[in-house]
């Protein structure tokens, strides 16, 4: 083998380690968690503004945790282990084609004002993030924060600069649908009551 072929072959072998390397973090199969340089920053806020109350928002915000979940729903979210107002679940999300991202984060529910979760496995070492309910005559603020977290000094914190936005992208795409949902289900509940009356 003479020096050109060797050459290839390391820049292939090279290429190939390094797109592995990519595709198990960004589908969070092999998590990176050093601990060293390791680099915070924010989440959100995110907020919207439901047309229901705090106990309705909160309902479709802990549904997918629930003991019988529909079949879309267990594509997306699977329950691992559940506890007292608490659980260890699996989140799937589509990157591209077949491809999907898995996090794996506790979910811990303190009725009707706030969930919280915390991530154990995925393409980041370290996540926090909070989902606030505040009641506000008849509607609900749902607020999101949280905080992510990257290793490797500069080089994590770019990596950080490519989770972040699409971690928040999920997070505004899980208001919307549940500002639908809980609005759809609470105008029924009171077109159903005016019917009754």
């Amino acid at each position: 083998m003479d020096a050109l072929q060797r050459m290839a072959t390391v820049v292939i072998g090279g290429a190939l380690a390094g797109g592995g390397v990519y595709l198990g973090l960004v589908t969070g199969a092999v998590p990176i968690d050093l601990g060293l340089g390791r680099r915070l920053r924010a989440l959100g806020p995110l907020s919207v503004e439901i047309d229901a109350p705090a106990e309705a928002v909160f309902d479709v915000l802990a549904e997918p945790y629930a003991d019988r979940t529909s079949r879309d729903m267990r594509e997306k979210v699977r329950v691992l282990e559940r506890g007292r107002n608490m659980v260890l679940a699996a989140h799937y999300t589509p990157i591209r084609g077949r491809l999907r991202a898995t996090t794996v984060e506790t979910v811990h529910f303190q009725r009707p004002s706030q969930i919280d979760f915390r991530l154990v496995r995925g393409p980041v070492p370290y996540v926090v993030e909070t989902f606030t309910l505040e009641q506000r005559d008849d509607h609900t603020l749902l607020t999101y924060t949280g905080q992510l977290g990257t290793d490797l000094w500069r080089l994590g914190e770019r990596w950080g600069d490519i989770v972040a936005p699409k971690w928040e992208s999920v997070v505004a795409s899980a208001f919307d649908a549940t500002k639908n949902e809980t609005e759809r289900r609470h105008t029924a509940r009171r077109d159903a009551a005016r019917r009754h009356t």
